[in-house]
Protein backbone atom coordinates (compact mmCIF):
# COMPACT_ATOMS: atom_id res chain seq x y z
CA UNK A 1 0.00 0.00 0.00
CA UNK A 2 1.44 3.27 -1.32
CA UNK A 3 1.45 5.91 1.43
CA UNK A 4 -0.68 9.14 0.07
CA UNK A 5 1.36 12.32 -0.21
CA UNK A 6 1.39 14.51 3.00
CA UNK A 7 -1.00 17.65 2.64
CA UNK A 8 2.14 20.54 2.24
CA UNK A 9 2.93 23.80 0.65
CA UNK A 10 3.58 22.86 -2.69
CA UNK A 11 6.10 25.26 -3.08
CA UNK A 12 7.90 24.68 -0.40
CA UNK A 13 8.21 20.55 -2.04
CA UNK A 14 8.92 21.72 -4.97
CA UNK A 15 11.96 22.99 -4.13
CA UNK A 16 13.17 20.14 -2.27
CA UNK A 17 11.21 16.48 -1.97
CA UNK A 18 12.59 15.76 1.57
CA UNK A 19 10.06 12.82 1.45
CA UNK A 20 11.55 10.94 -1.20
CA UNK A 21 14.45 10.22 1.66
CA UNK A 22 12.08 8.57 4.05
CA UNK A 23 10.46 5.04 4.37
CA UNK A 24 6.68 4.20 4.30
CA UNK A 25 6.48 3.77 7.66
CA UNK A 26 7.94 6.74 8.54
CA UNK A 27 5.67 8.60 6.31
CA UNK A 28 3.13 6.78 8.09
CA UNK A 29 4.24 8.50 11.53
CA UNK A 30 4.36 11.53 9.82
CA UNK A 31 1.22 11.66 8.40
CA UNK A 32 -0.43 10.29 11.51
CA UNK A 33 1.13 13.39 13.57
CA UNK A 34 0.05 15.92 10.89
CA UNK A 35 -3.40 14.74 10.94
CA UNK A 36 -3.60 14.68 14.69
CA UNK A 37 -2.12 18.67 14.80
CA UNK A 38 -4.17 19.82 11.96
CA UNK A 39 -7.93 18.11 13.26
CA UNK A 40 -6.82 18.61 17.16
CA UNK A 41 -4.66 21.58 17.97
CA UNK A 42 -4.51 23.59 15.48
CA UNK A 43 -8.03 24.84 16.02
CA UNK A 44 -7.85 25.86 19.50
CA UNK A 45 -4.12 26.18 19.96
CA UNK A 46 -4.86 30.13 19.95
CA UNK A 47 -7.53 30.36 22.56
CA UNK A 48 -5.86 28.00 24.87
CA UNK A 49 -2.57 30.02 24.62
CA UNK A 50 -4.48 32.86 24.90
CA UNK A 51 -6.29 32.05 28.08
CA UNK A 52 -3.06 30.22 29.55
CA UNK A 53 -5.23 26.81 29.47
CA UNK A 54 -3.80 22.79 28.66
CA UNK A 55 -5.98 20.33 27.19
CA UNK A 56 -5.90 17.84 29.61
CA UNK A 57 -8.28 15.46 27.41
CA UNK A 58 -5.64 15.21 24.63
CA UNK A 59 -3.25 13.42 26.71
CA UNK A 60 -5.81 9.92 25.89
CA UNK A 61 -5.53 10.64 22.54
CA UNK A 62 -2.06 10.97 22.15
CA UNK A 63 -1.75 7.80 23.58
CA UNK A 64 -4.29 5.95 21.75
CA UNK A 65 -2.37 7.08 18.45
CA UNK A 66 0.83 6.08 19.87
CA UNK A 67 3.32 8.64 20.19
CA UNK A 68 3.90 8.28 24.01
CA UNK A 69 6.92 7.01 24.29
CA UNK A 70 7.05 5.36 20.91
CA UNK A 71 10.69 5.30 20.34
CA UNK A 72 10.45 2.68 23.73
CA UNK A 73 9.94 -1.23 22.89
CA UNK A 74 7.11 -3.28 25.21
CA UNK A 75 5.01 -2.38 27.60
CA UNK A 76 2.67 -0.91 24.99
CA UNK A 77 5.39 1.37 23.76
CA UNK A 78 5.18 1.37 19.54
CA UNK A 79 8.81 0.80 18.80
CA UNK A 80 9.12 3.26 16.46
CA UNK A 81 12.62 4.36 14.92
CA UNK A 82 14.49 7.57 15.39
CA UNK A 83 13.22 8.89 12.46
CA UNK A 84 9.81 8.35 12.55
CA UNK A 85 9.76 9.93 16.68
CA UNK A 86 11.68 13.02 15.16
CA UNK A 87 8.80 13.49 12.43
CA UNK A 88 6.51 12.96 14.63
CA UNK A 89 7.56 16.13 17.15
CA UNK A 90 8.10 18.57 14.06
CA UNK A 91 4.59 17.96 13.10
CA UNK A 92 3.12 18.35 16.43
CA UNK A 93 5.28 21.34 17.31
CA UNK A 94 4.80 22.90 14.11
CA UNK A 95 1.25 23.53 15.50
CA UNK A 96 2.92 24.54 18.82
CA UNK A 97 5.50 24.21 21.00
CA UNK A 98 4.24 23.21 24.32
CA UNK A 99 2.39 19.91 22.67
CA UNK A 100 6.07 18.79 21.65
CA UNK A 101 7.19 19.39 25.12
CA UNK A 102 4.75 17.53 26.52
CA UNK A 103 5.58 14.08 24.06
CA UNK A 104 8.86 14.83 25.57
CA UNK A 105 8.39 15.02 28.80
CA UNK A 106 6.35 12.10 29.16
CA UNK A 107 8.20 9.62 26.84
CA UNK A 108 11.63 11.16 26.60
CA UNK A 109 12.31 11.82 29.84
CA UNK A 110 9.77 10.03 32.48
CA UNK A 111 9.57 6.67 29.99
CA UNK A 112 12.51 6.55 29.58
CA UNK A 113 14.43 7.19 32.81
CA UNK A 114 11.79 4.60 33.82
CA UNK A 115 12.75 2.16 30.95
CA UNK A 116 16.69 2.90 31.23
CA UNK A 117 17.40 3.13 35.01
CA UNK A 118 14.21 0.95 36.86
CA UNK A 119 13.14 -2.51 38.05
CA UNK A 120 11.29 -4.64 35.96
CA UNK A 121 8.51 -4.27 38.60
CA UNK A 122 9.08 -0.56 38.37
CA UNK A 123 8.20 -0.91 34.25
CA UNK A 124 5.44 -2.83 34.98
CA UNK A 125 3.76 -0.83 37.07
CA UNK A 126 4.22 2.70 35.18
CA UNK A 127 5.25 2.20 31.58
CA UNK A 128 1.78 0.56 30.41
CA UNK A 129 -0.02 3.38 31.32
CA UNK A 130 2.03 6.49 30.84
CA UNK A 131 1.86 5.04 27.13
CA UNK A 132 -1.44 4.52 27.06
CA UNK A 133 -1.68 8.16 28.01
CA UNK A 134 -3.53 6.81 31.29
CA UNK A 135 -0.93 8.24 33.66
CA UNK A 136 1.24 11.57 33.19
CA UNK A 137 4.81 11.79 34.50
CA UNK A 138 7.51 14.32 35.17
CA UNK A 139 11.26 14.38 35.56
CA UNK A 140 12.21 17.15 38.39
CA UNK A 141 16.01 17.81 37.66
CA UNK A 142 16.05 21.68 37.56
CA UNK A 143 16.38 23.20 40.72
CA UNK A 144 15.54 27.04 41.35
CA UNK A 145 19.06 28.45 41.93
CA UNK A 146 20.35 27.42 38.09
CA UNK A 147 19.17 25.05 36.04
CA UNK A 148 22.73 24.70 33.73
CA UNK A 149 24.84 22.95 36.95
CA UNK A 150 23.00 20.01 38.03
CA UNK A 151 25.85 18.49 39.90
CA UNK A 152 24.86 21.70 41.99
CA UNK A 153 21.61 20.86 43.22
CA UNK A 154 20.79 20.78 47.16
CA UNK A 155 17.89 17.76 46.74
CA UNK A 156 18.82 15.63 48.66
CA UNK A 157 17.26 11.75 49.71
CA UNK A 158 18.66 9.99 53.00
CA UNK A 159 17.82 6.61 54.74
CA UNK A 160 15.85 6.56 57.23
CA UNK A 161 15.46 2.53 58.42
CA UNK A 162 14.12 0.75 55.08
CA UNK A 163 12.79 4.16 53.97
CA UNK A 164 14.16 7.06 51.95
CA UNK A 165 13.10 10.83 52.84
CA UNK A 166 13.73 13.21 49.96
CA UNK A 167 13.84 17.16 50.94
CA UNK A 168 14.75 19.94 48.74
CA UNK A 169 12.89 21.90 45.66
CA UNK A 170 12.83 21.86 42.02
CA UNK A 171 11.58 24.26 39.23
CA UNK A 172 10.16 24.55 35.73
CA UNK A 173 9.05 20.73 35.99
CA UNK A 174 6.75 20.31 32.84
CA UNK A 175 3.95 18.47 34.33
CA UNK A 176 4.24 18.13 37.46
CA UNK A 177 1.14 19.54 38.77
CA UNK A 178 -1.00 16.77 36.38
CA UNK A 179 0.93 14.05 36.94
CA UNK A 180 0.72 10.63 38.94
CA UNK A 181 4.58 9.81 39.43
CA UNK A 182 7.73 11.94 39.38
CA UNK A 183 11.20 11.24 38.33
CA UNK A 184 12.80 13.16 40.96
CA UNK A 185 16.71 13.43 41.24
CA UNK A 186 18.55 13.77 44.42
CA UNK A 187 21.71 14.21 46.28
CA UNK A 188 22.57 10.57 48.50
CA UNK A 189 25.69 9.67 50.04
CA UNK A 190 26.59 6.74 48.65
CA UNK A 191 29.42 4.85 50.17
CA UNK A 192 30.44 3.37 46.72
CA UNK A 193 31.94 6.98 45.96
CA UNK A 194 34.48 7.00 48.85
CA UNK A 195 34.42 7.86 52.64
CA UNK A 196 31.67 10.79 52.08
CA UNK A 197 31.26 10.49 48.79
CA UNK A 198 27.82 11.61 47.07
CA UNK A 199 26.37 10.42 43.98
CA UNK A 200 23.17 11.28 42.66
CA UNK A 201 20.27 9.05 42.10
CA UNK A 202 16.55 9.00 40.80
CA UNK A 203 13.76 8.30 42.52
CA UNK A 204 9.70 7.27 41.29
CA UNK A 205 7.81 9.75 43.57
CA UNK A 206 3.61 9.06 43.53
CA UNK A 207 2.72 12.68 43.91
CA UNK A 208 -0.02 11.71 46.19
CA UNK A 209 2.82 11.34 48.52
CA UNK A 210 2.35 13.35 51.52
CA UNK A 211 5.04 16.59 51.40
CA UNK A 212 5.34 16.68 47.78
CA UNK A 213 3.90 19.76 46.50
CA UNK A 214 3.59 21.14 42.78
CA UNK A 215 2.56 24.74 42.27
CA UNK A 216 1.88 25.72 38.39
CA UNK A 217 4.19 28.69 37.31
CA UNK A 218 1.93 31.63 36.31
CA UNK A 219 2.77 34.96 34.32
CA UNK A 220 4.45 33.14 31.61
CA UNK A 221 4.49 34.82 28.40
CA UNK A 222 5.55 31.37 26.38
CA UNK A 223 4.63 27.96 26.62
CA UNK A 224 0.92 29.69 27.98
CA UNK A 225 -0.77 26.06 26.41
CA UNK A 226 0.97 24.19 28.72
CA UNK A 227 1.99 23.61 32.05
CA UNK A 228 5.71 24.22 33.88
CA UNK A 229 5.55 23.83 37.94
CA UNK A 230 7.90 24.45 40.75
CA UNK A 231 8.37 21.51 43.42
CA UNK A 232 8.39 21.48 47.18
CA UNK A 233 9.79 18.41 48.46
CA UNK A 234 9.28 18.71 52.43
CA UNK A 235 9.95 15.24 54.07
CA UNK A 236 8.70 12.75 51.55
CA UNK A 237 9.08 9.31 52.55
CA UNK A 238 9.21 6.32 50.08
CA UNK A 239 9.71 2.86 49.87
CA UNK A 240 13.37 1.13 49.78
CA UNK A 241 12.15 0.21 45.84
CA UNK A 242 11.26 3.62 44.88
CA UNK A 243 14.87 3.94 43.79
CA UNK A 244 15.59 3.37 40.24
CA UNK A 245 18.33 1.06 40.90
CA UNK A 246 20.12 1.12 37.10
CA UNK A 247 20.91 5.18 37.64
CA UNK A 248 24.13 6.26 39.30
CA UNK A 249 25.68 9.75 39.03
CA UNK A 250 24.70 13.09 36.33
CA UNK A 251 24.59 10.21 33.50
CA UNK A 252 21.61 8.97 34.81
CA UNK A 253 19.53 12.09 33.72
CA UNK A 254 21.64 13.45 30.88
CA UNK A 255 20.71 9.94 29.40
CA UNK A 256 17.60 11.23 29.63
CA UNK A 257 18.34 14.51 28.70
CA UNK A 258 19.99 13.51 25.41
CA UNK A 259 17.05 11.57 24.43
CA UNK A 260 14.43 15.02 24.52
CA UNK A 261 17.53 17.04 23.17
CA UNK A 262 17.25 15.17 20.01
CA UNK A 263 13.43 15.29 19.55
CA UNK A 264 14.11 19.24 20.15
CA UNK A 265 16.22 18.95 17.21
CA UNK A 266 13.27 17.96 14.93
CA UNK A 267 10.39 20.14 16.84
CA UNK A 268 12.13 23.35 16.11
CA UNK A 269 12.16 22.83 12.46
CA UNK A 270 8.45 21.95 12.66
CA UNK A 271 8.01 25.56 14.69
CA UNK A 272 10.15 26.94 11.71
CA UNK A 273 8.36 25.43 8.80
CA UNK A 274 4.61 27.25 10.03
CA UNK A 275 6.48 30.32 10.25
CA UNK A 276 8.39 29.83 6.51
CA UNK A 277 4.25 28.41 5.55
CA UNK A 278 2.59 31.60 7.18
CA UNK A 279 5.01 34.14 5.67
CA UNK A 280 4.61 32.42 2.19
CA UNK A 281 1.36 32.24 2.23
CA UNK A 282 0.69 36.04 3.25
CA UNK A 283 3.46 37.19 0.38
CA UNK A 284 1.28 36.06 -2.54
CA UNK A 285 -1.80 37.33 -0.84
CA UNK A 286 -1.27 40.65 0.27
CA UNK A 287 -0.59 43.74 -2.16
CA UNK A 288 1.69 46.75 -1.04
CA UNK A 289 2.90 49.68 -4.07
CA UNK A 290 0.22 47.65 -6.37
CA UNK A 291 1.60 44.18 -6.26
CA UNK A 292 2.18 41.11 -4.20
CA UNK A 293 4.88 41.62 -1.52
CA UNK A 294 6.41 38.17 -2.57
CA UNK A 295 7.16 40.12 -6.04
CA UNK A 296 9.75 42.52 -4.07
CA UNK A 297 13.53 41.09 -4.37
CA UNK A 298 13.81 41.73 -0.50
CA UNK A 299 10.71 39.56 0.47
CA UNK A 300 11.85 36.91 -1.95
CA UNK A 301 15.60 37.04 -0.37
CA UNK A 302 13.82 36.81 3.02
CA UNK A 303 11.59 33.82 2.03
CA UNK A 304 15.06 31.78 0.03
CA UNK A 305 17.18 32.22 3.30
CA UNK A 306 13.96 30.67 5.24
CA UNK A 307 13.72 27.64 3.41
CA UNK A 308 17.35 27.35 3.27
CA UNK A 309 17.58 26.84 6.64
CA UNK A 310 14.64 25.10 7.26
CA UNK A 311 15.59 22.45 4.73
CA UNK A 312 19.42 22.22 6.25
CA UNK A 313 17.88 22.01 9.77
CA UNK A 314 15.69 19.24 8.51
CA UNK A 315 18.52 17.46 6.91
CA UNK A 316 20.62 17.49 9.71
CA UNK A 317 18.09 16.06 12.47
CA UNK A 318 17.42 13.73 9.53
CA UNK A 319 21.74 12.47 9.49
CA UNK A 320 21.13 12.50 13.43
CA UNK A 321 18.69 10.08 13.60
CA UNK A 322 20.19 7.90 11.22
CA UNK A 323 23.17 8.12 13.46
CA UNK A 324 20.70 7.41 16.35
CA UNK A 325 19.00 4.21 14.61
CA UNK A 326 22.66 3.13 14.14
CA UNK A 327 23.55 3.89 17.63
CA UNK A 328 26.14 5.95 16.77
CA UNK A 329 24.66 9.35 17.71
CA UNK A 330 27.61 11.51 20.90
CA UNK A 331 26.16 14.12 22.44
CA UNK A 332 28.44 16.72 20.84
CA UNK A 333 26.69 15.59 17.58
CA UNK A 334 22.87 16.43 19.85
CA UNK A 335 24.33 19.07 20.97
CA UNK A 336 25.04 20.56 16.88
CA UNK A 337 21.52 19.75 16.28
CA UNK A 338 19.69 21.19 19.65
CA UNK A 339 21.78 24.80 18.96
CA UNK A 340 21.22 24.59 15.41
CA UNK A 341 17.57 24.57 15.12
CA UNK A 342 16.12 26.43 17.72
CA UNK A 343 18.71 29.17 17.04
CA UNK A 344 17.92 29.09 13.27
CA UNK A 345 14.03 28.99 14.53
CA UNK A 346 13.79 32.04 16.61
CA UNK A 347 15.61 33.78 13.29
CA UNK A 348 12.79 32.65 11.00
CA UNK A 349 10.12 33.35 12.97
CA UNK A 350 11.81 36.85 13.74
CA UNK A 351 12.05 37.28 9.48
CA UNK A 352 8.63 35.87 8.97
CA UNK A 353 6.95 38.52 11.39
CA UNK A 354 8.45 41.13 9.31
CA UNK A 355 6.82 40.06 5.85
CA UNK A 356 3.51 39.39 8.13
CA UNK A 357 3.78 43.52 9.09
CA UNK A 358 1.60 44.85 12.13
CA UNK A 359 -0.76 41.87 11.79
CA UNK A 360 2.30 39.28 12.51
CA UNK A 361 1.48 40.17 16.35
CA UNK A 362 -1.74 39.16 16.65
CA UNK A 363 -3.21 35.75 16.84
CA UNK A 364 -4.44 35.82 13.29
CA UNK A 365 -0.71 33.79 12.26
CA UNK A 366 0.95 31.37 14.64
CA UNK A 367 4.57 33.53 14.06
CA UNK A 368 4.57 35.09 17.54
CA UNK A 369 3.38 32.39 19.57
CA UNK A 370 5.98 30.26 18.27
CA UNK A 371 8.27 32.55 18.65
CA UNK A 372 8.10 33.10 22.14
CA UNK A 373 7.66 29.40 22.70
CA UNK A 374 10.64 28.79 20.65
CA UNK A 375 12.48 31.43 23.67
CA UNK A 376 12.07 28.92 26.13
CA UNK A 377 12.56 26.01 23.91
CA UNK A 378 16.35 27.77 23.83
CA UNK A 379 16.54 27.79 27.24
CA UNK A 380 15.37 24.09 28.46
CA UNK A 381 17.44 20.92 27.92
CA UNK A 382 20.49 23.06 27.81
CA UNK A 383 20.97 26.73 26.94
CA UNK A 384 22.93 28.02 23.62
CA UNK A 385 25.62 28.65 25.98
CA UNK A 386 26.01 24.92 27.27
CA UNK A 387 25.60 23.60 23.99
CA UNK A 388 28.33 26.01 22.45
CA UNK A 389 30.71 24.69 25.48
CA UNK A 390 30.18 21.11 24.72
CA UNK A 391 31.14 21.61 20.96
CA UNK A 392 33.92 24.07 21.97
CA UNK A 393 35.31 21.23 24.09
CA UNK A 394 34.56 18.50 21.80
CA UNK A 395 36.99 20.81 19.76
CA UNK A 396 39.83 21.74 21.72
CA UNK A 397 39.82 18.71 24.60
CA UNK A 398 39.69 21.87 27.01
CA UNK A 399 36.71 22.10 29.36
CA UNK A 400 35.45 25.53 29.68
CA UNK A 401 32.74 25.02 32.28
Amino acid sequence: MTTPPLPRAPRIDAVFDFDALLSEEERDWQQKARAFAQERILPIIEDDFEKAHFRRELIPELGAAGFLGMHLSGYGCAGAGAVSYGLVCLELEAADSGWRTFVSVQGSLAMSAIAKYGSEEQKQRWLPGMAAGELVGCFALTEPQGGSDPAAMTTTARRDGDAWVLDGAKRWIGLASLADVAVVWARVDDPSFGEGGQAVRGFLVPTATPGFTATPIAGKLSMRASVQCDIALDGVRLPADALLPGARGLSGPFGCLNEARYGIVWGAMGAARSCLEAALERSTTREVFGKPIGANQLTQAKLADMLLEVEKGILLALHLGRLKERGALTPAQISVGKLNSVREALEIAHQARTILGGDGITGAFPVMRHAANLESVRTYEGTDEIHQLVLGRALTGLNAF
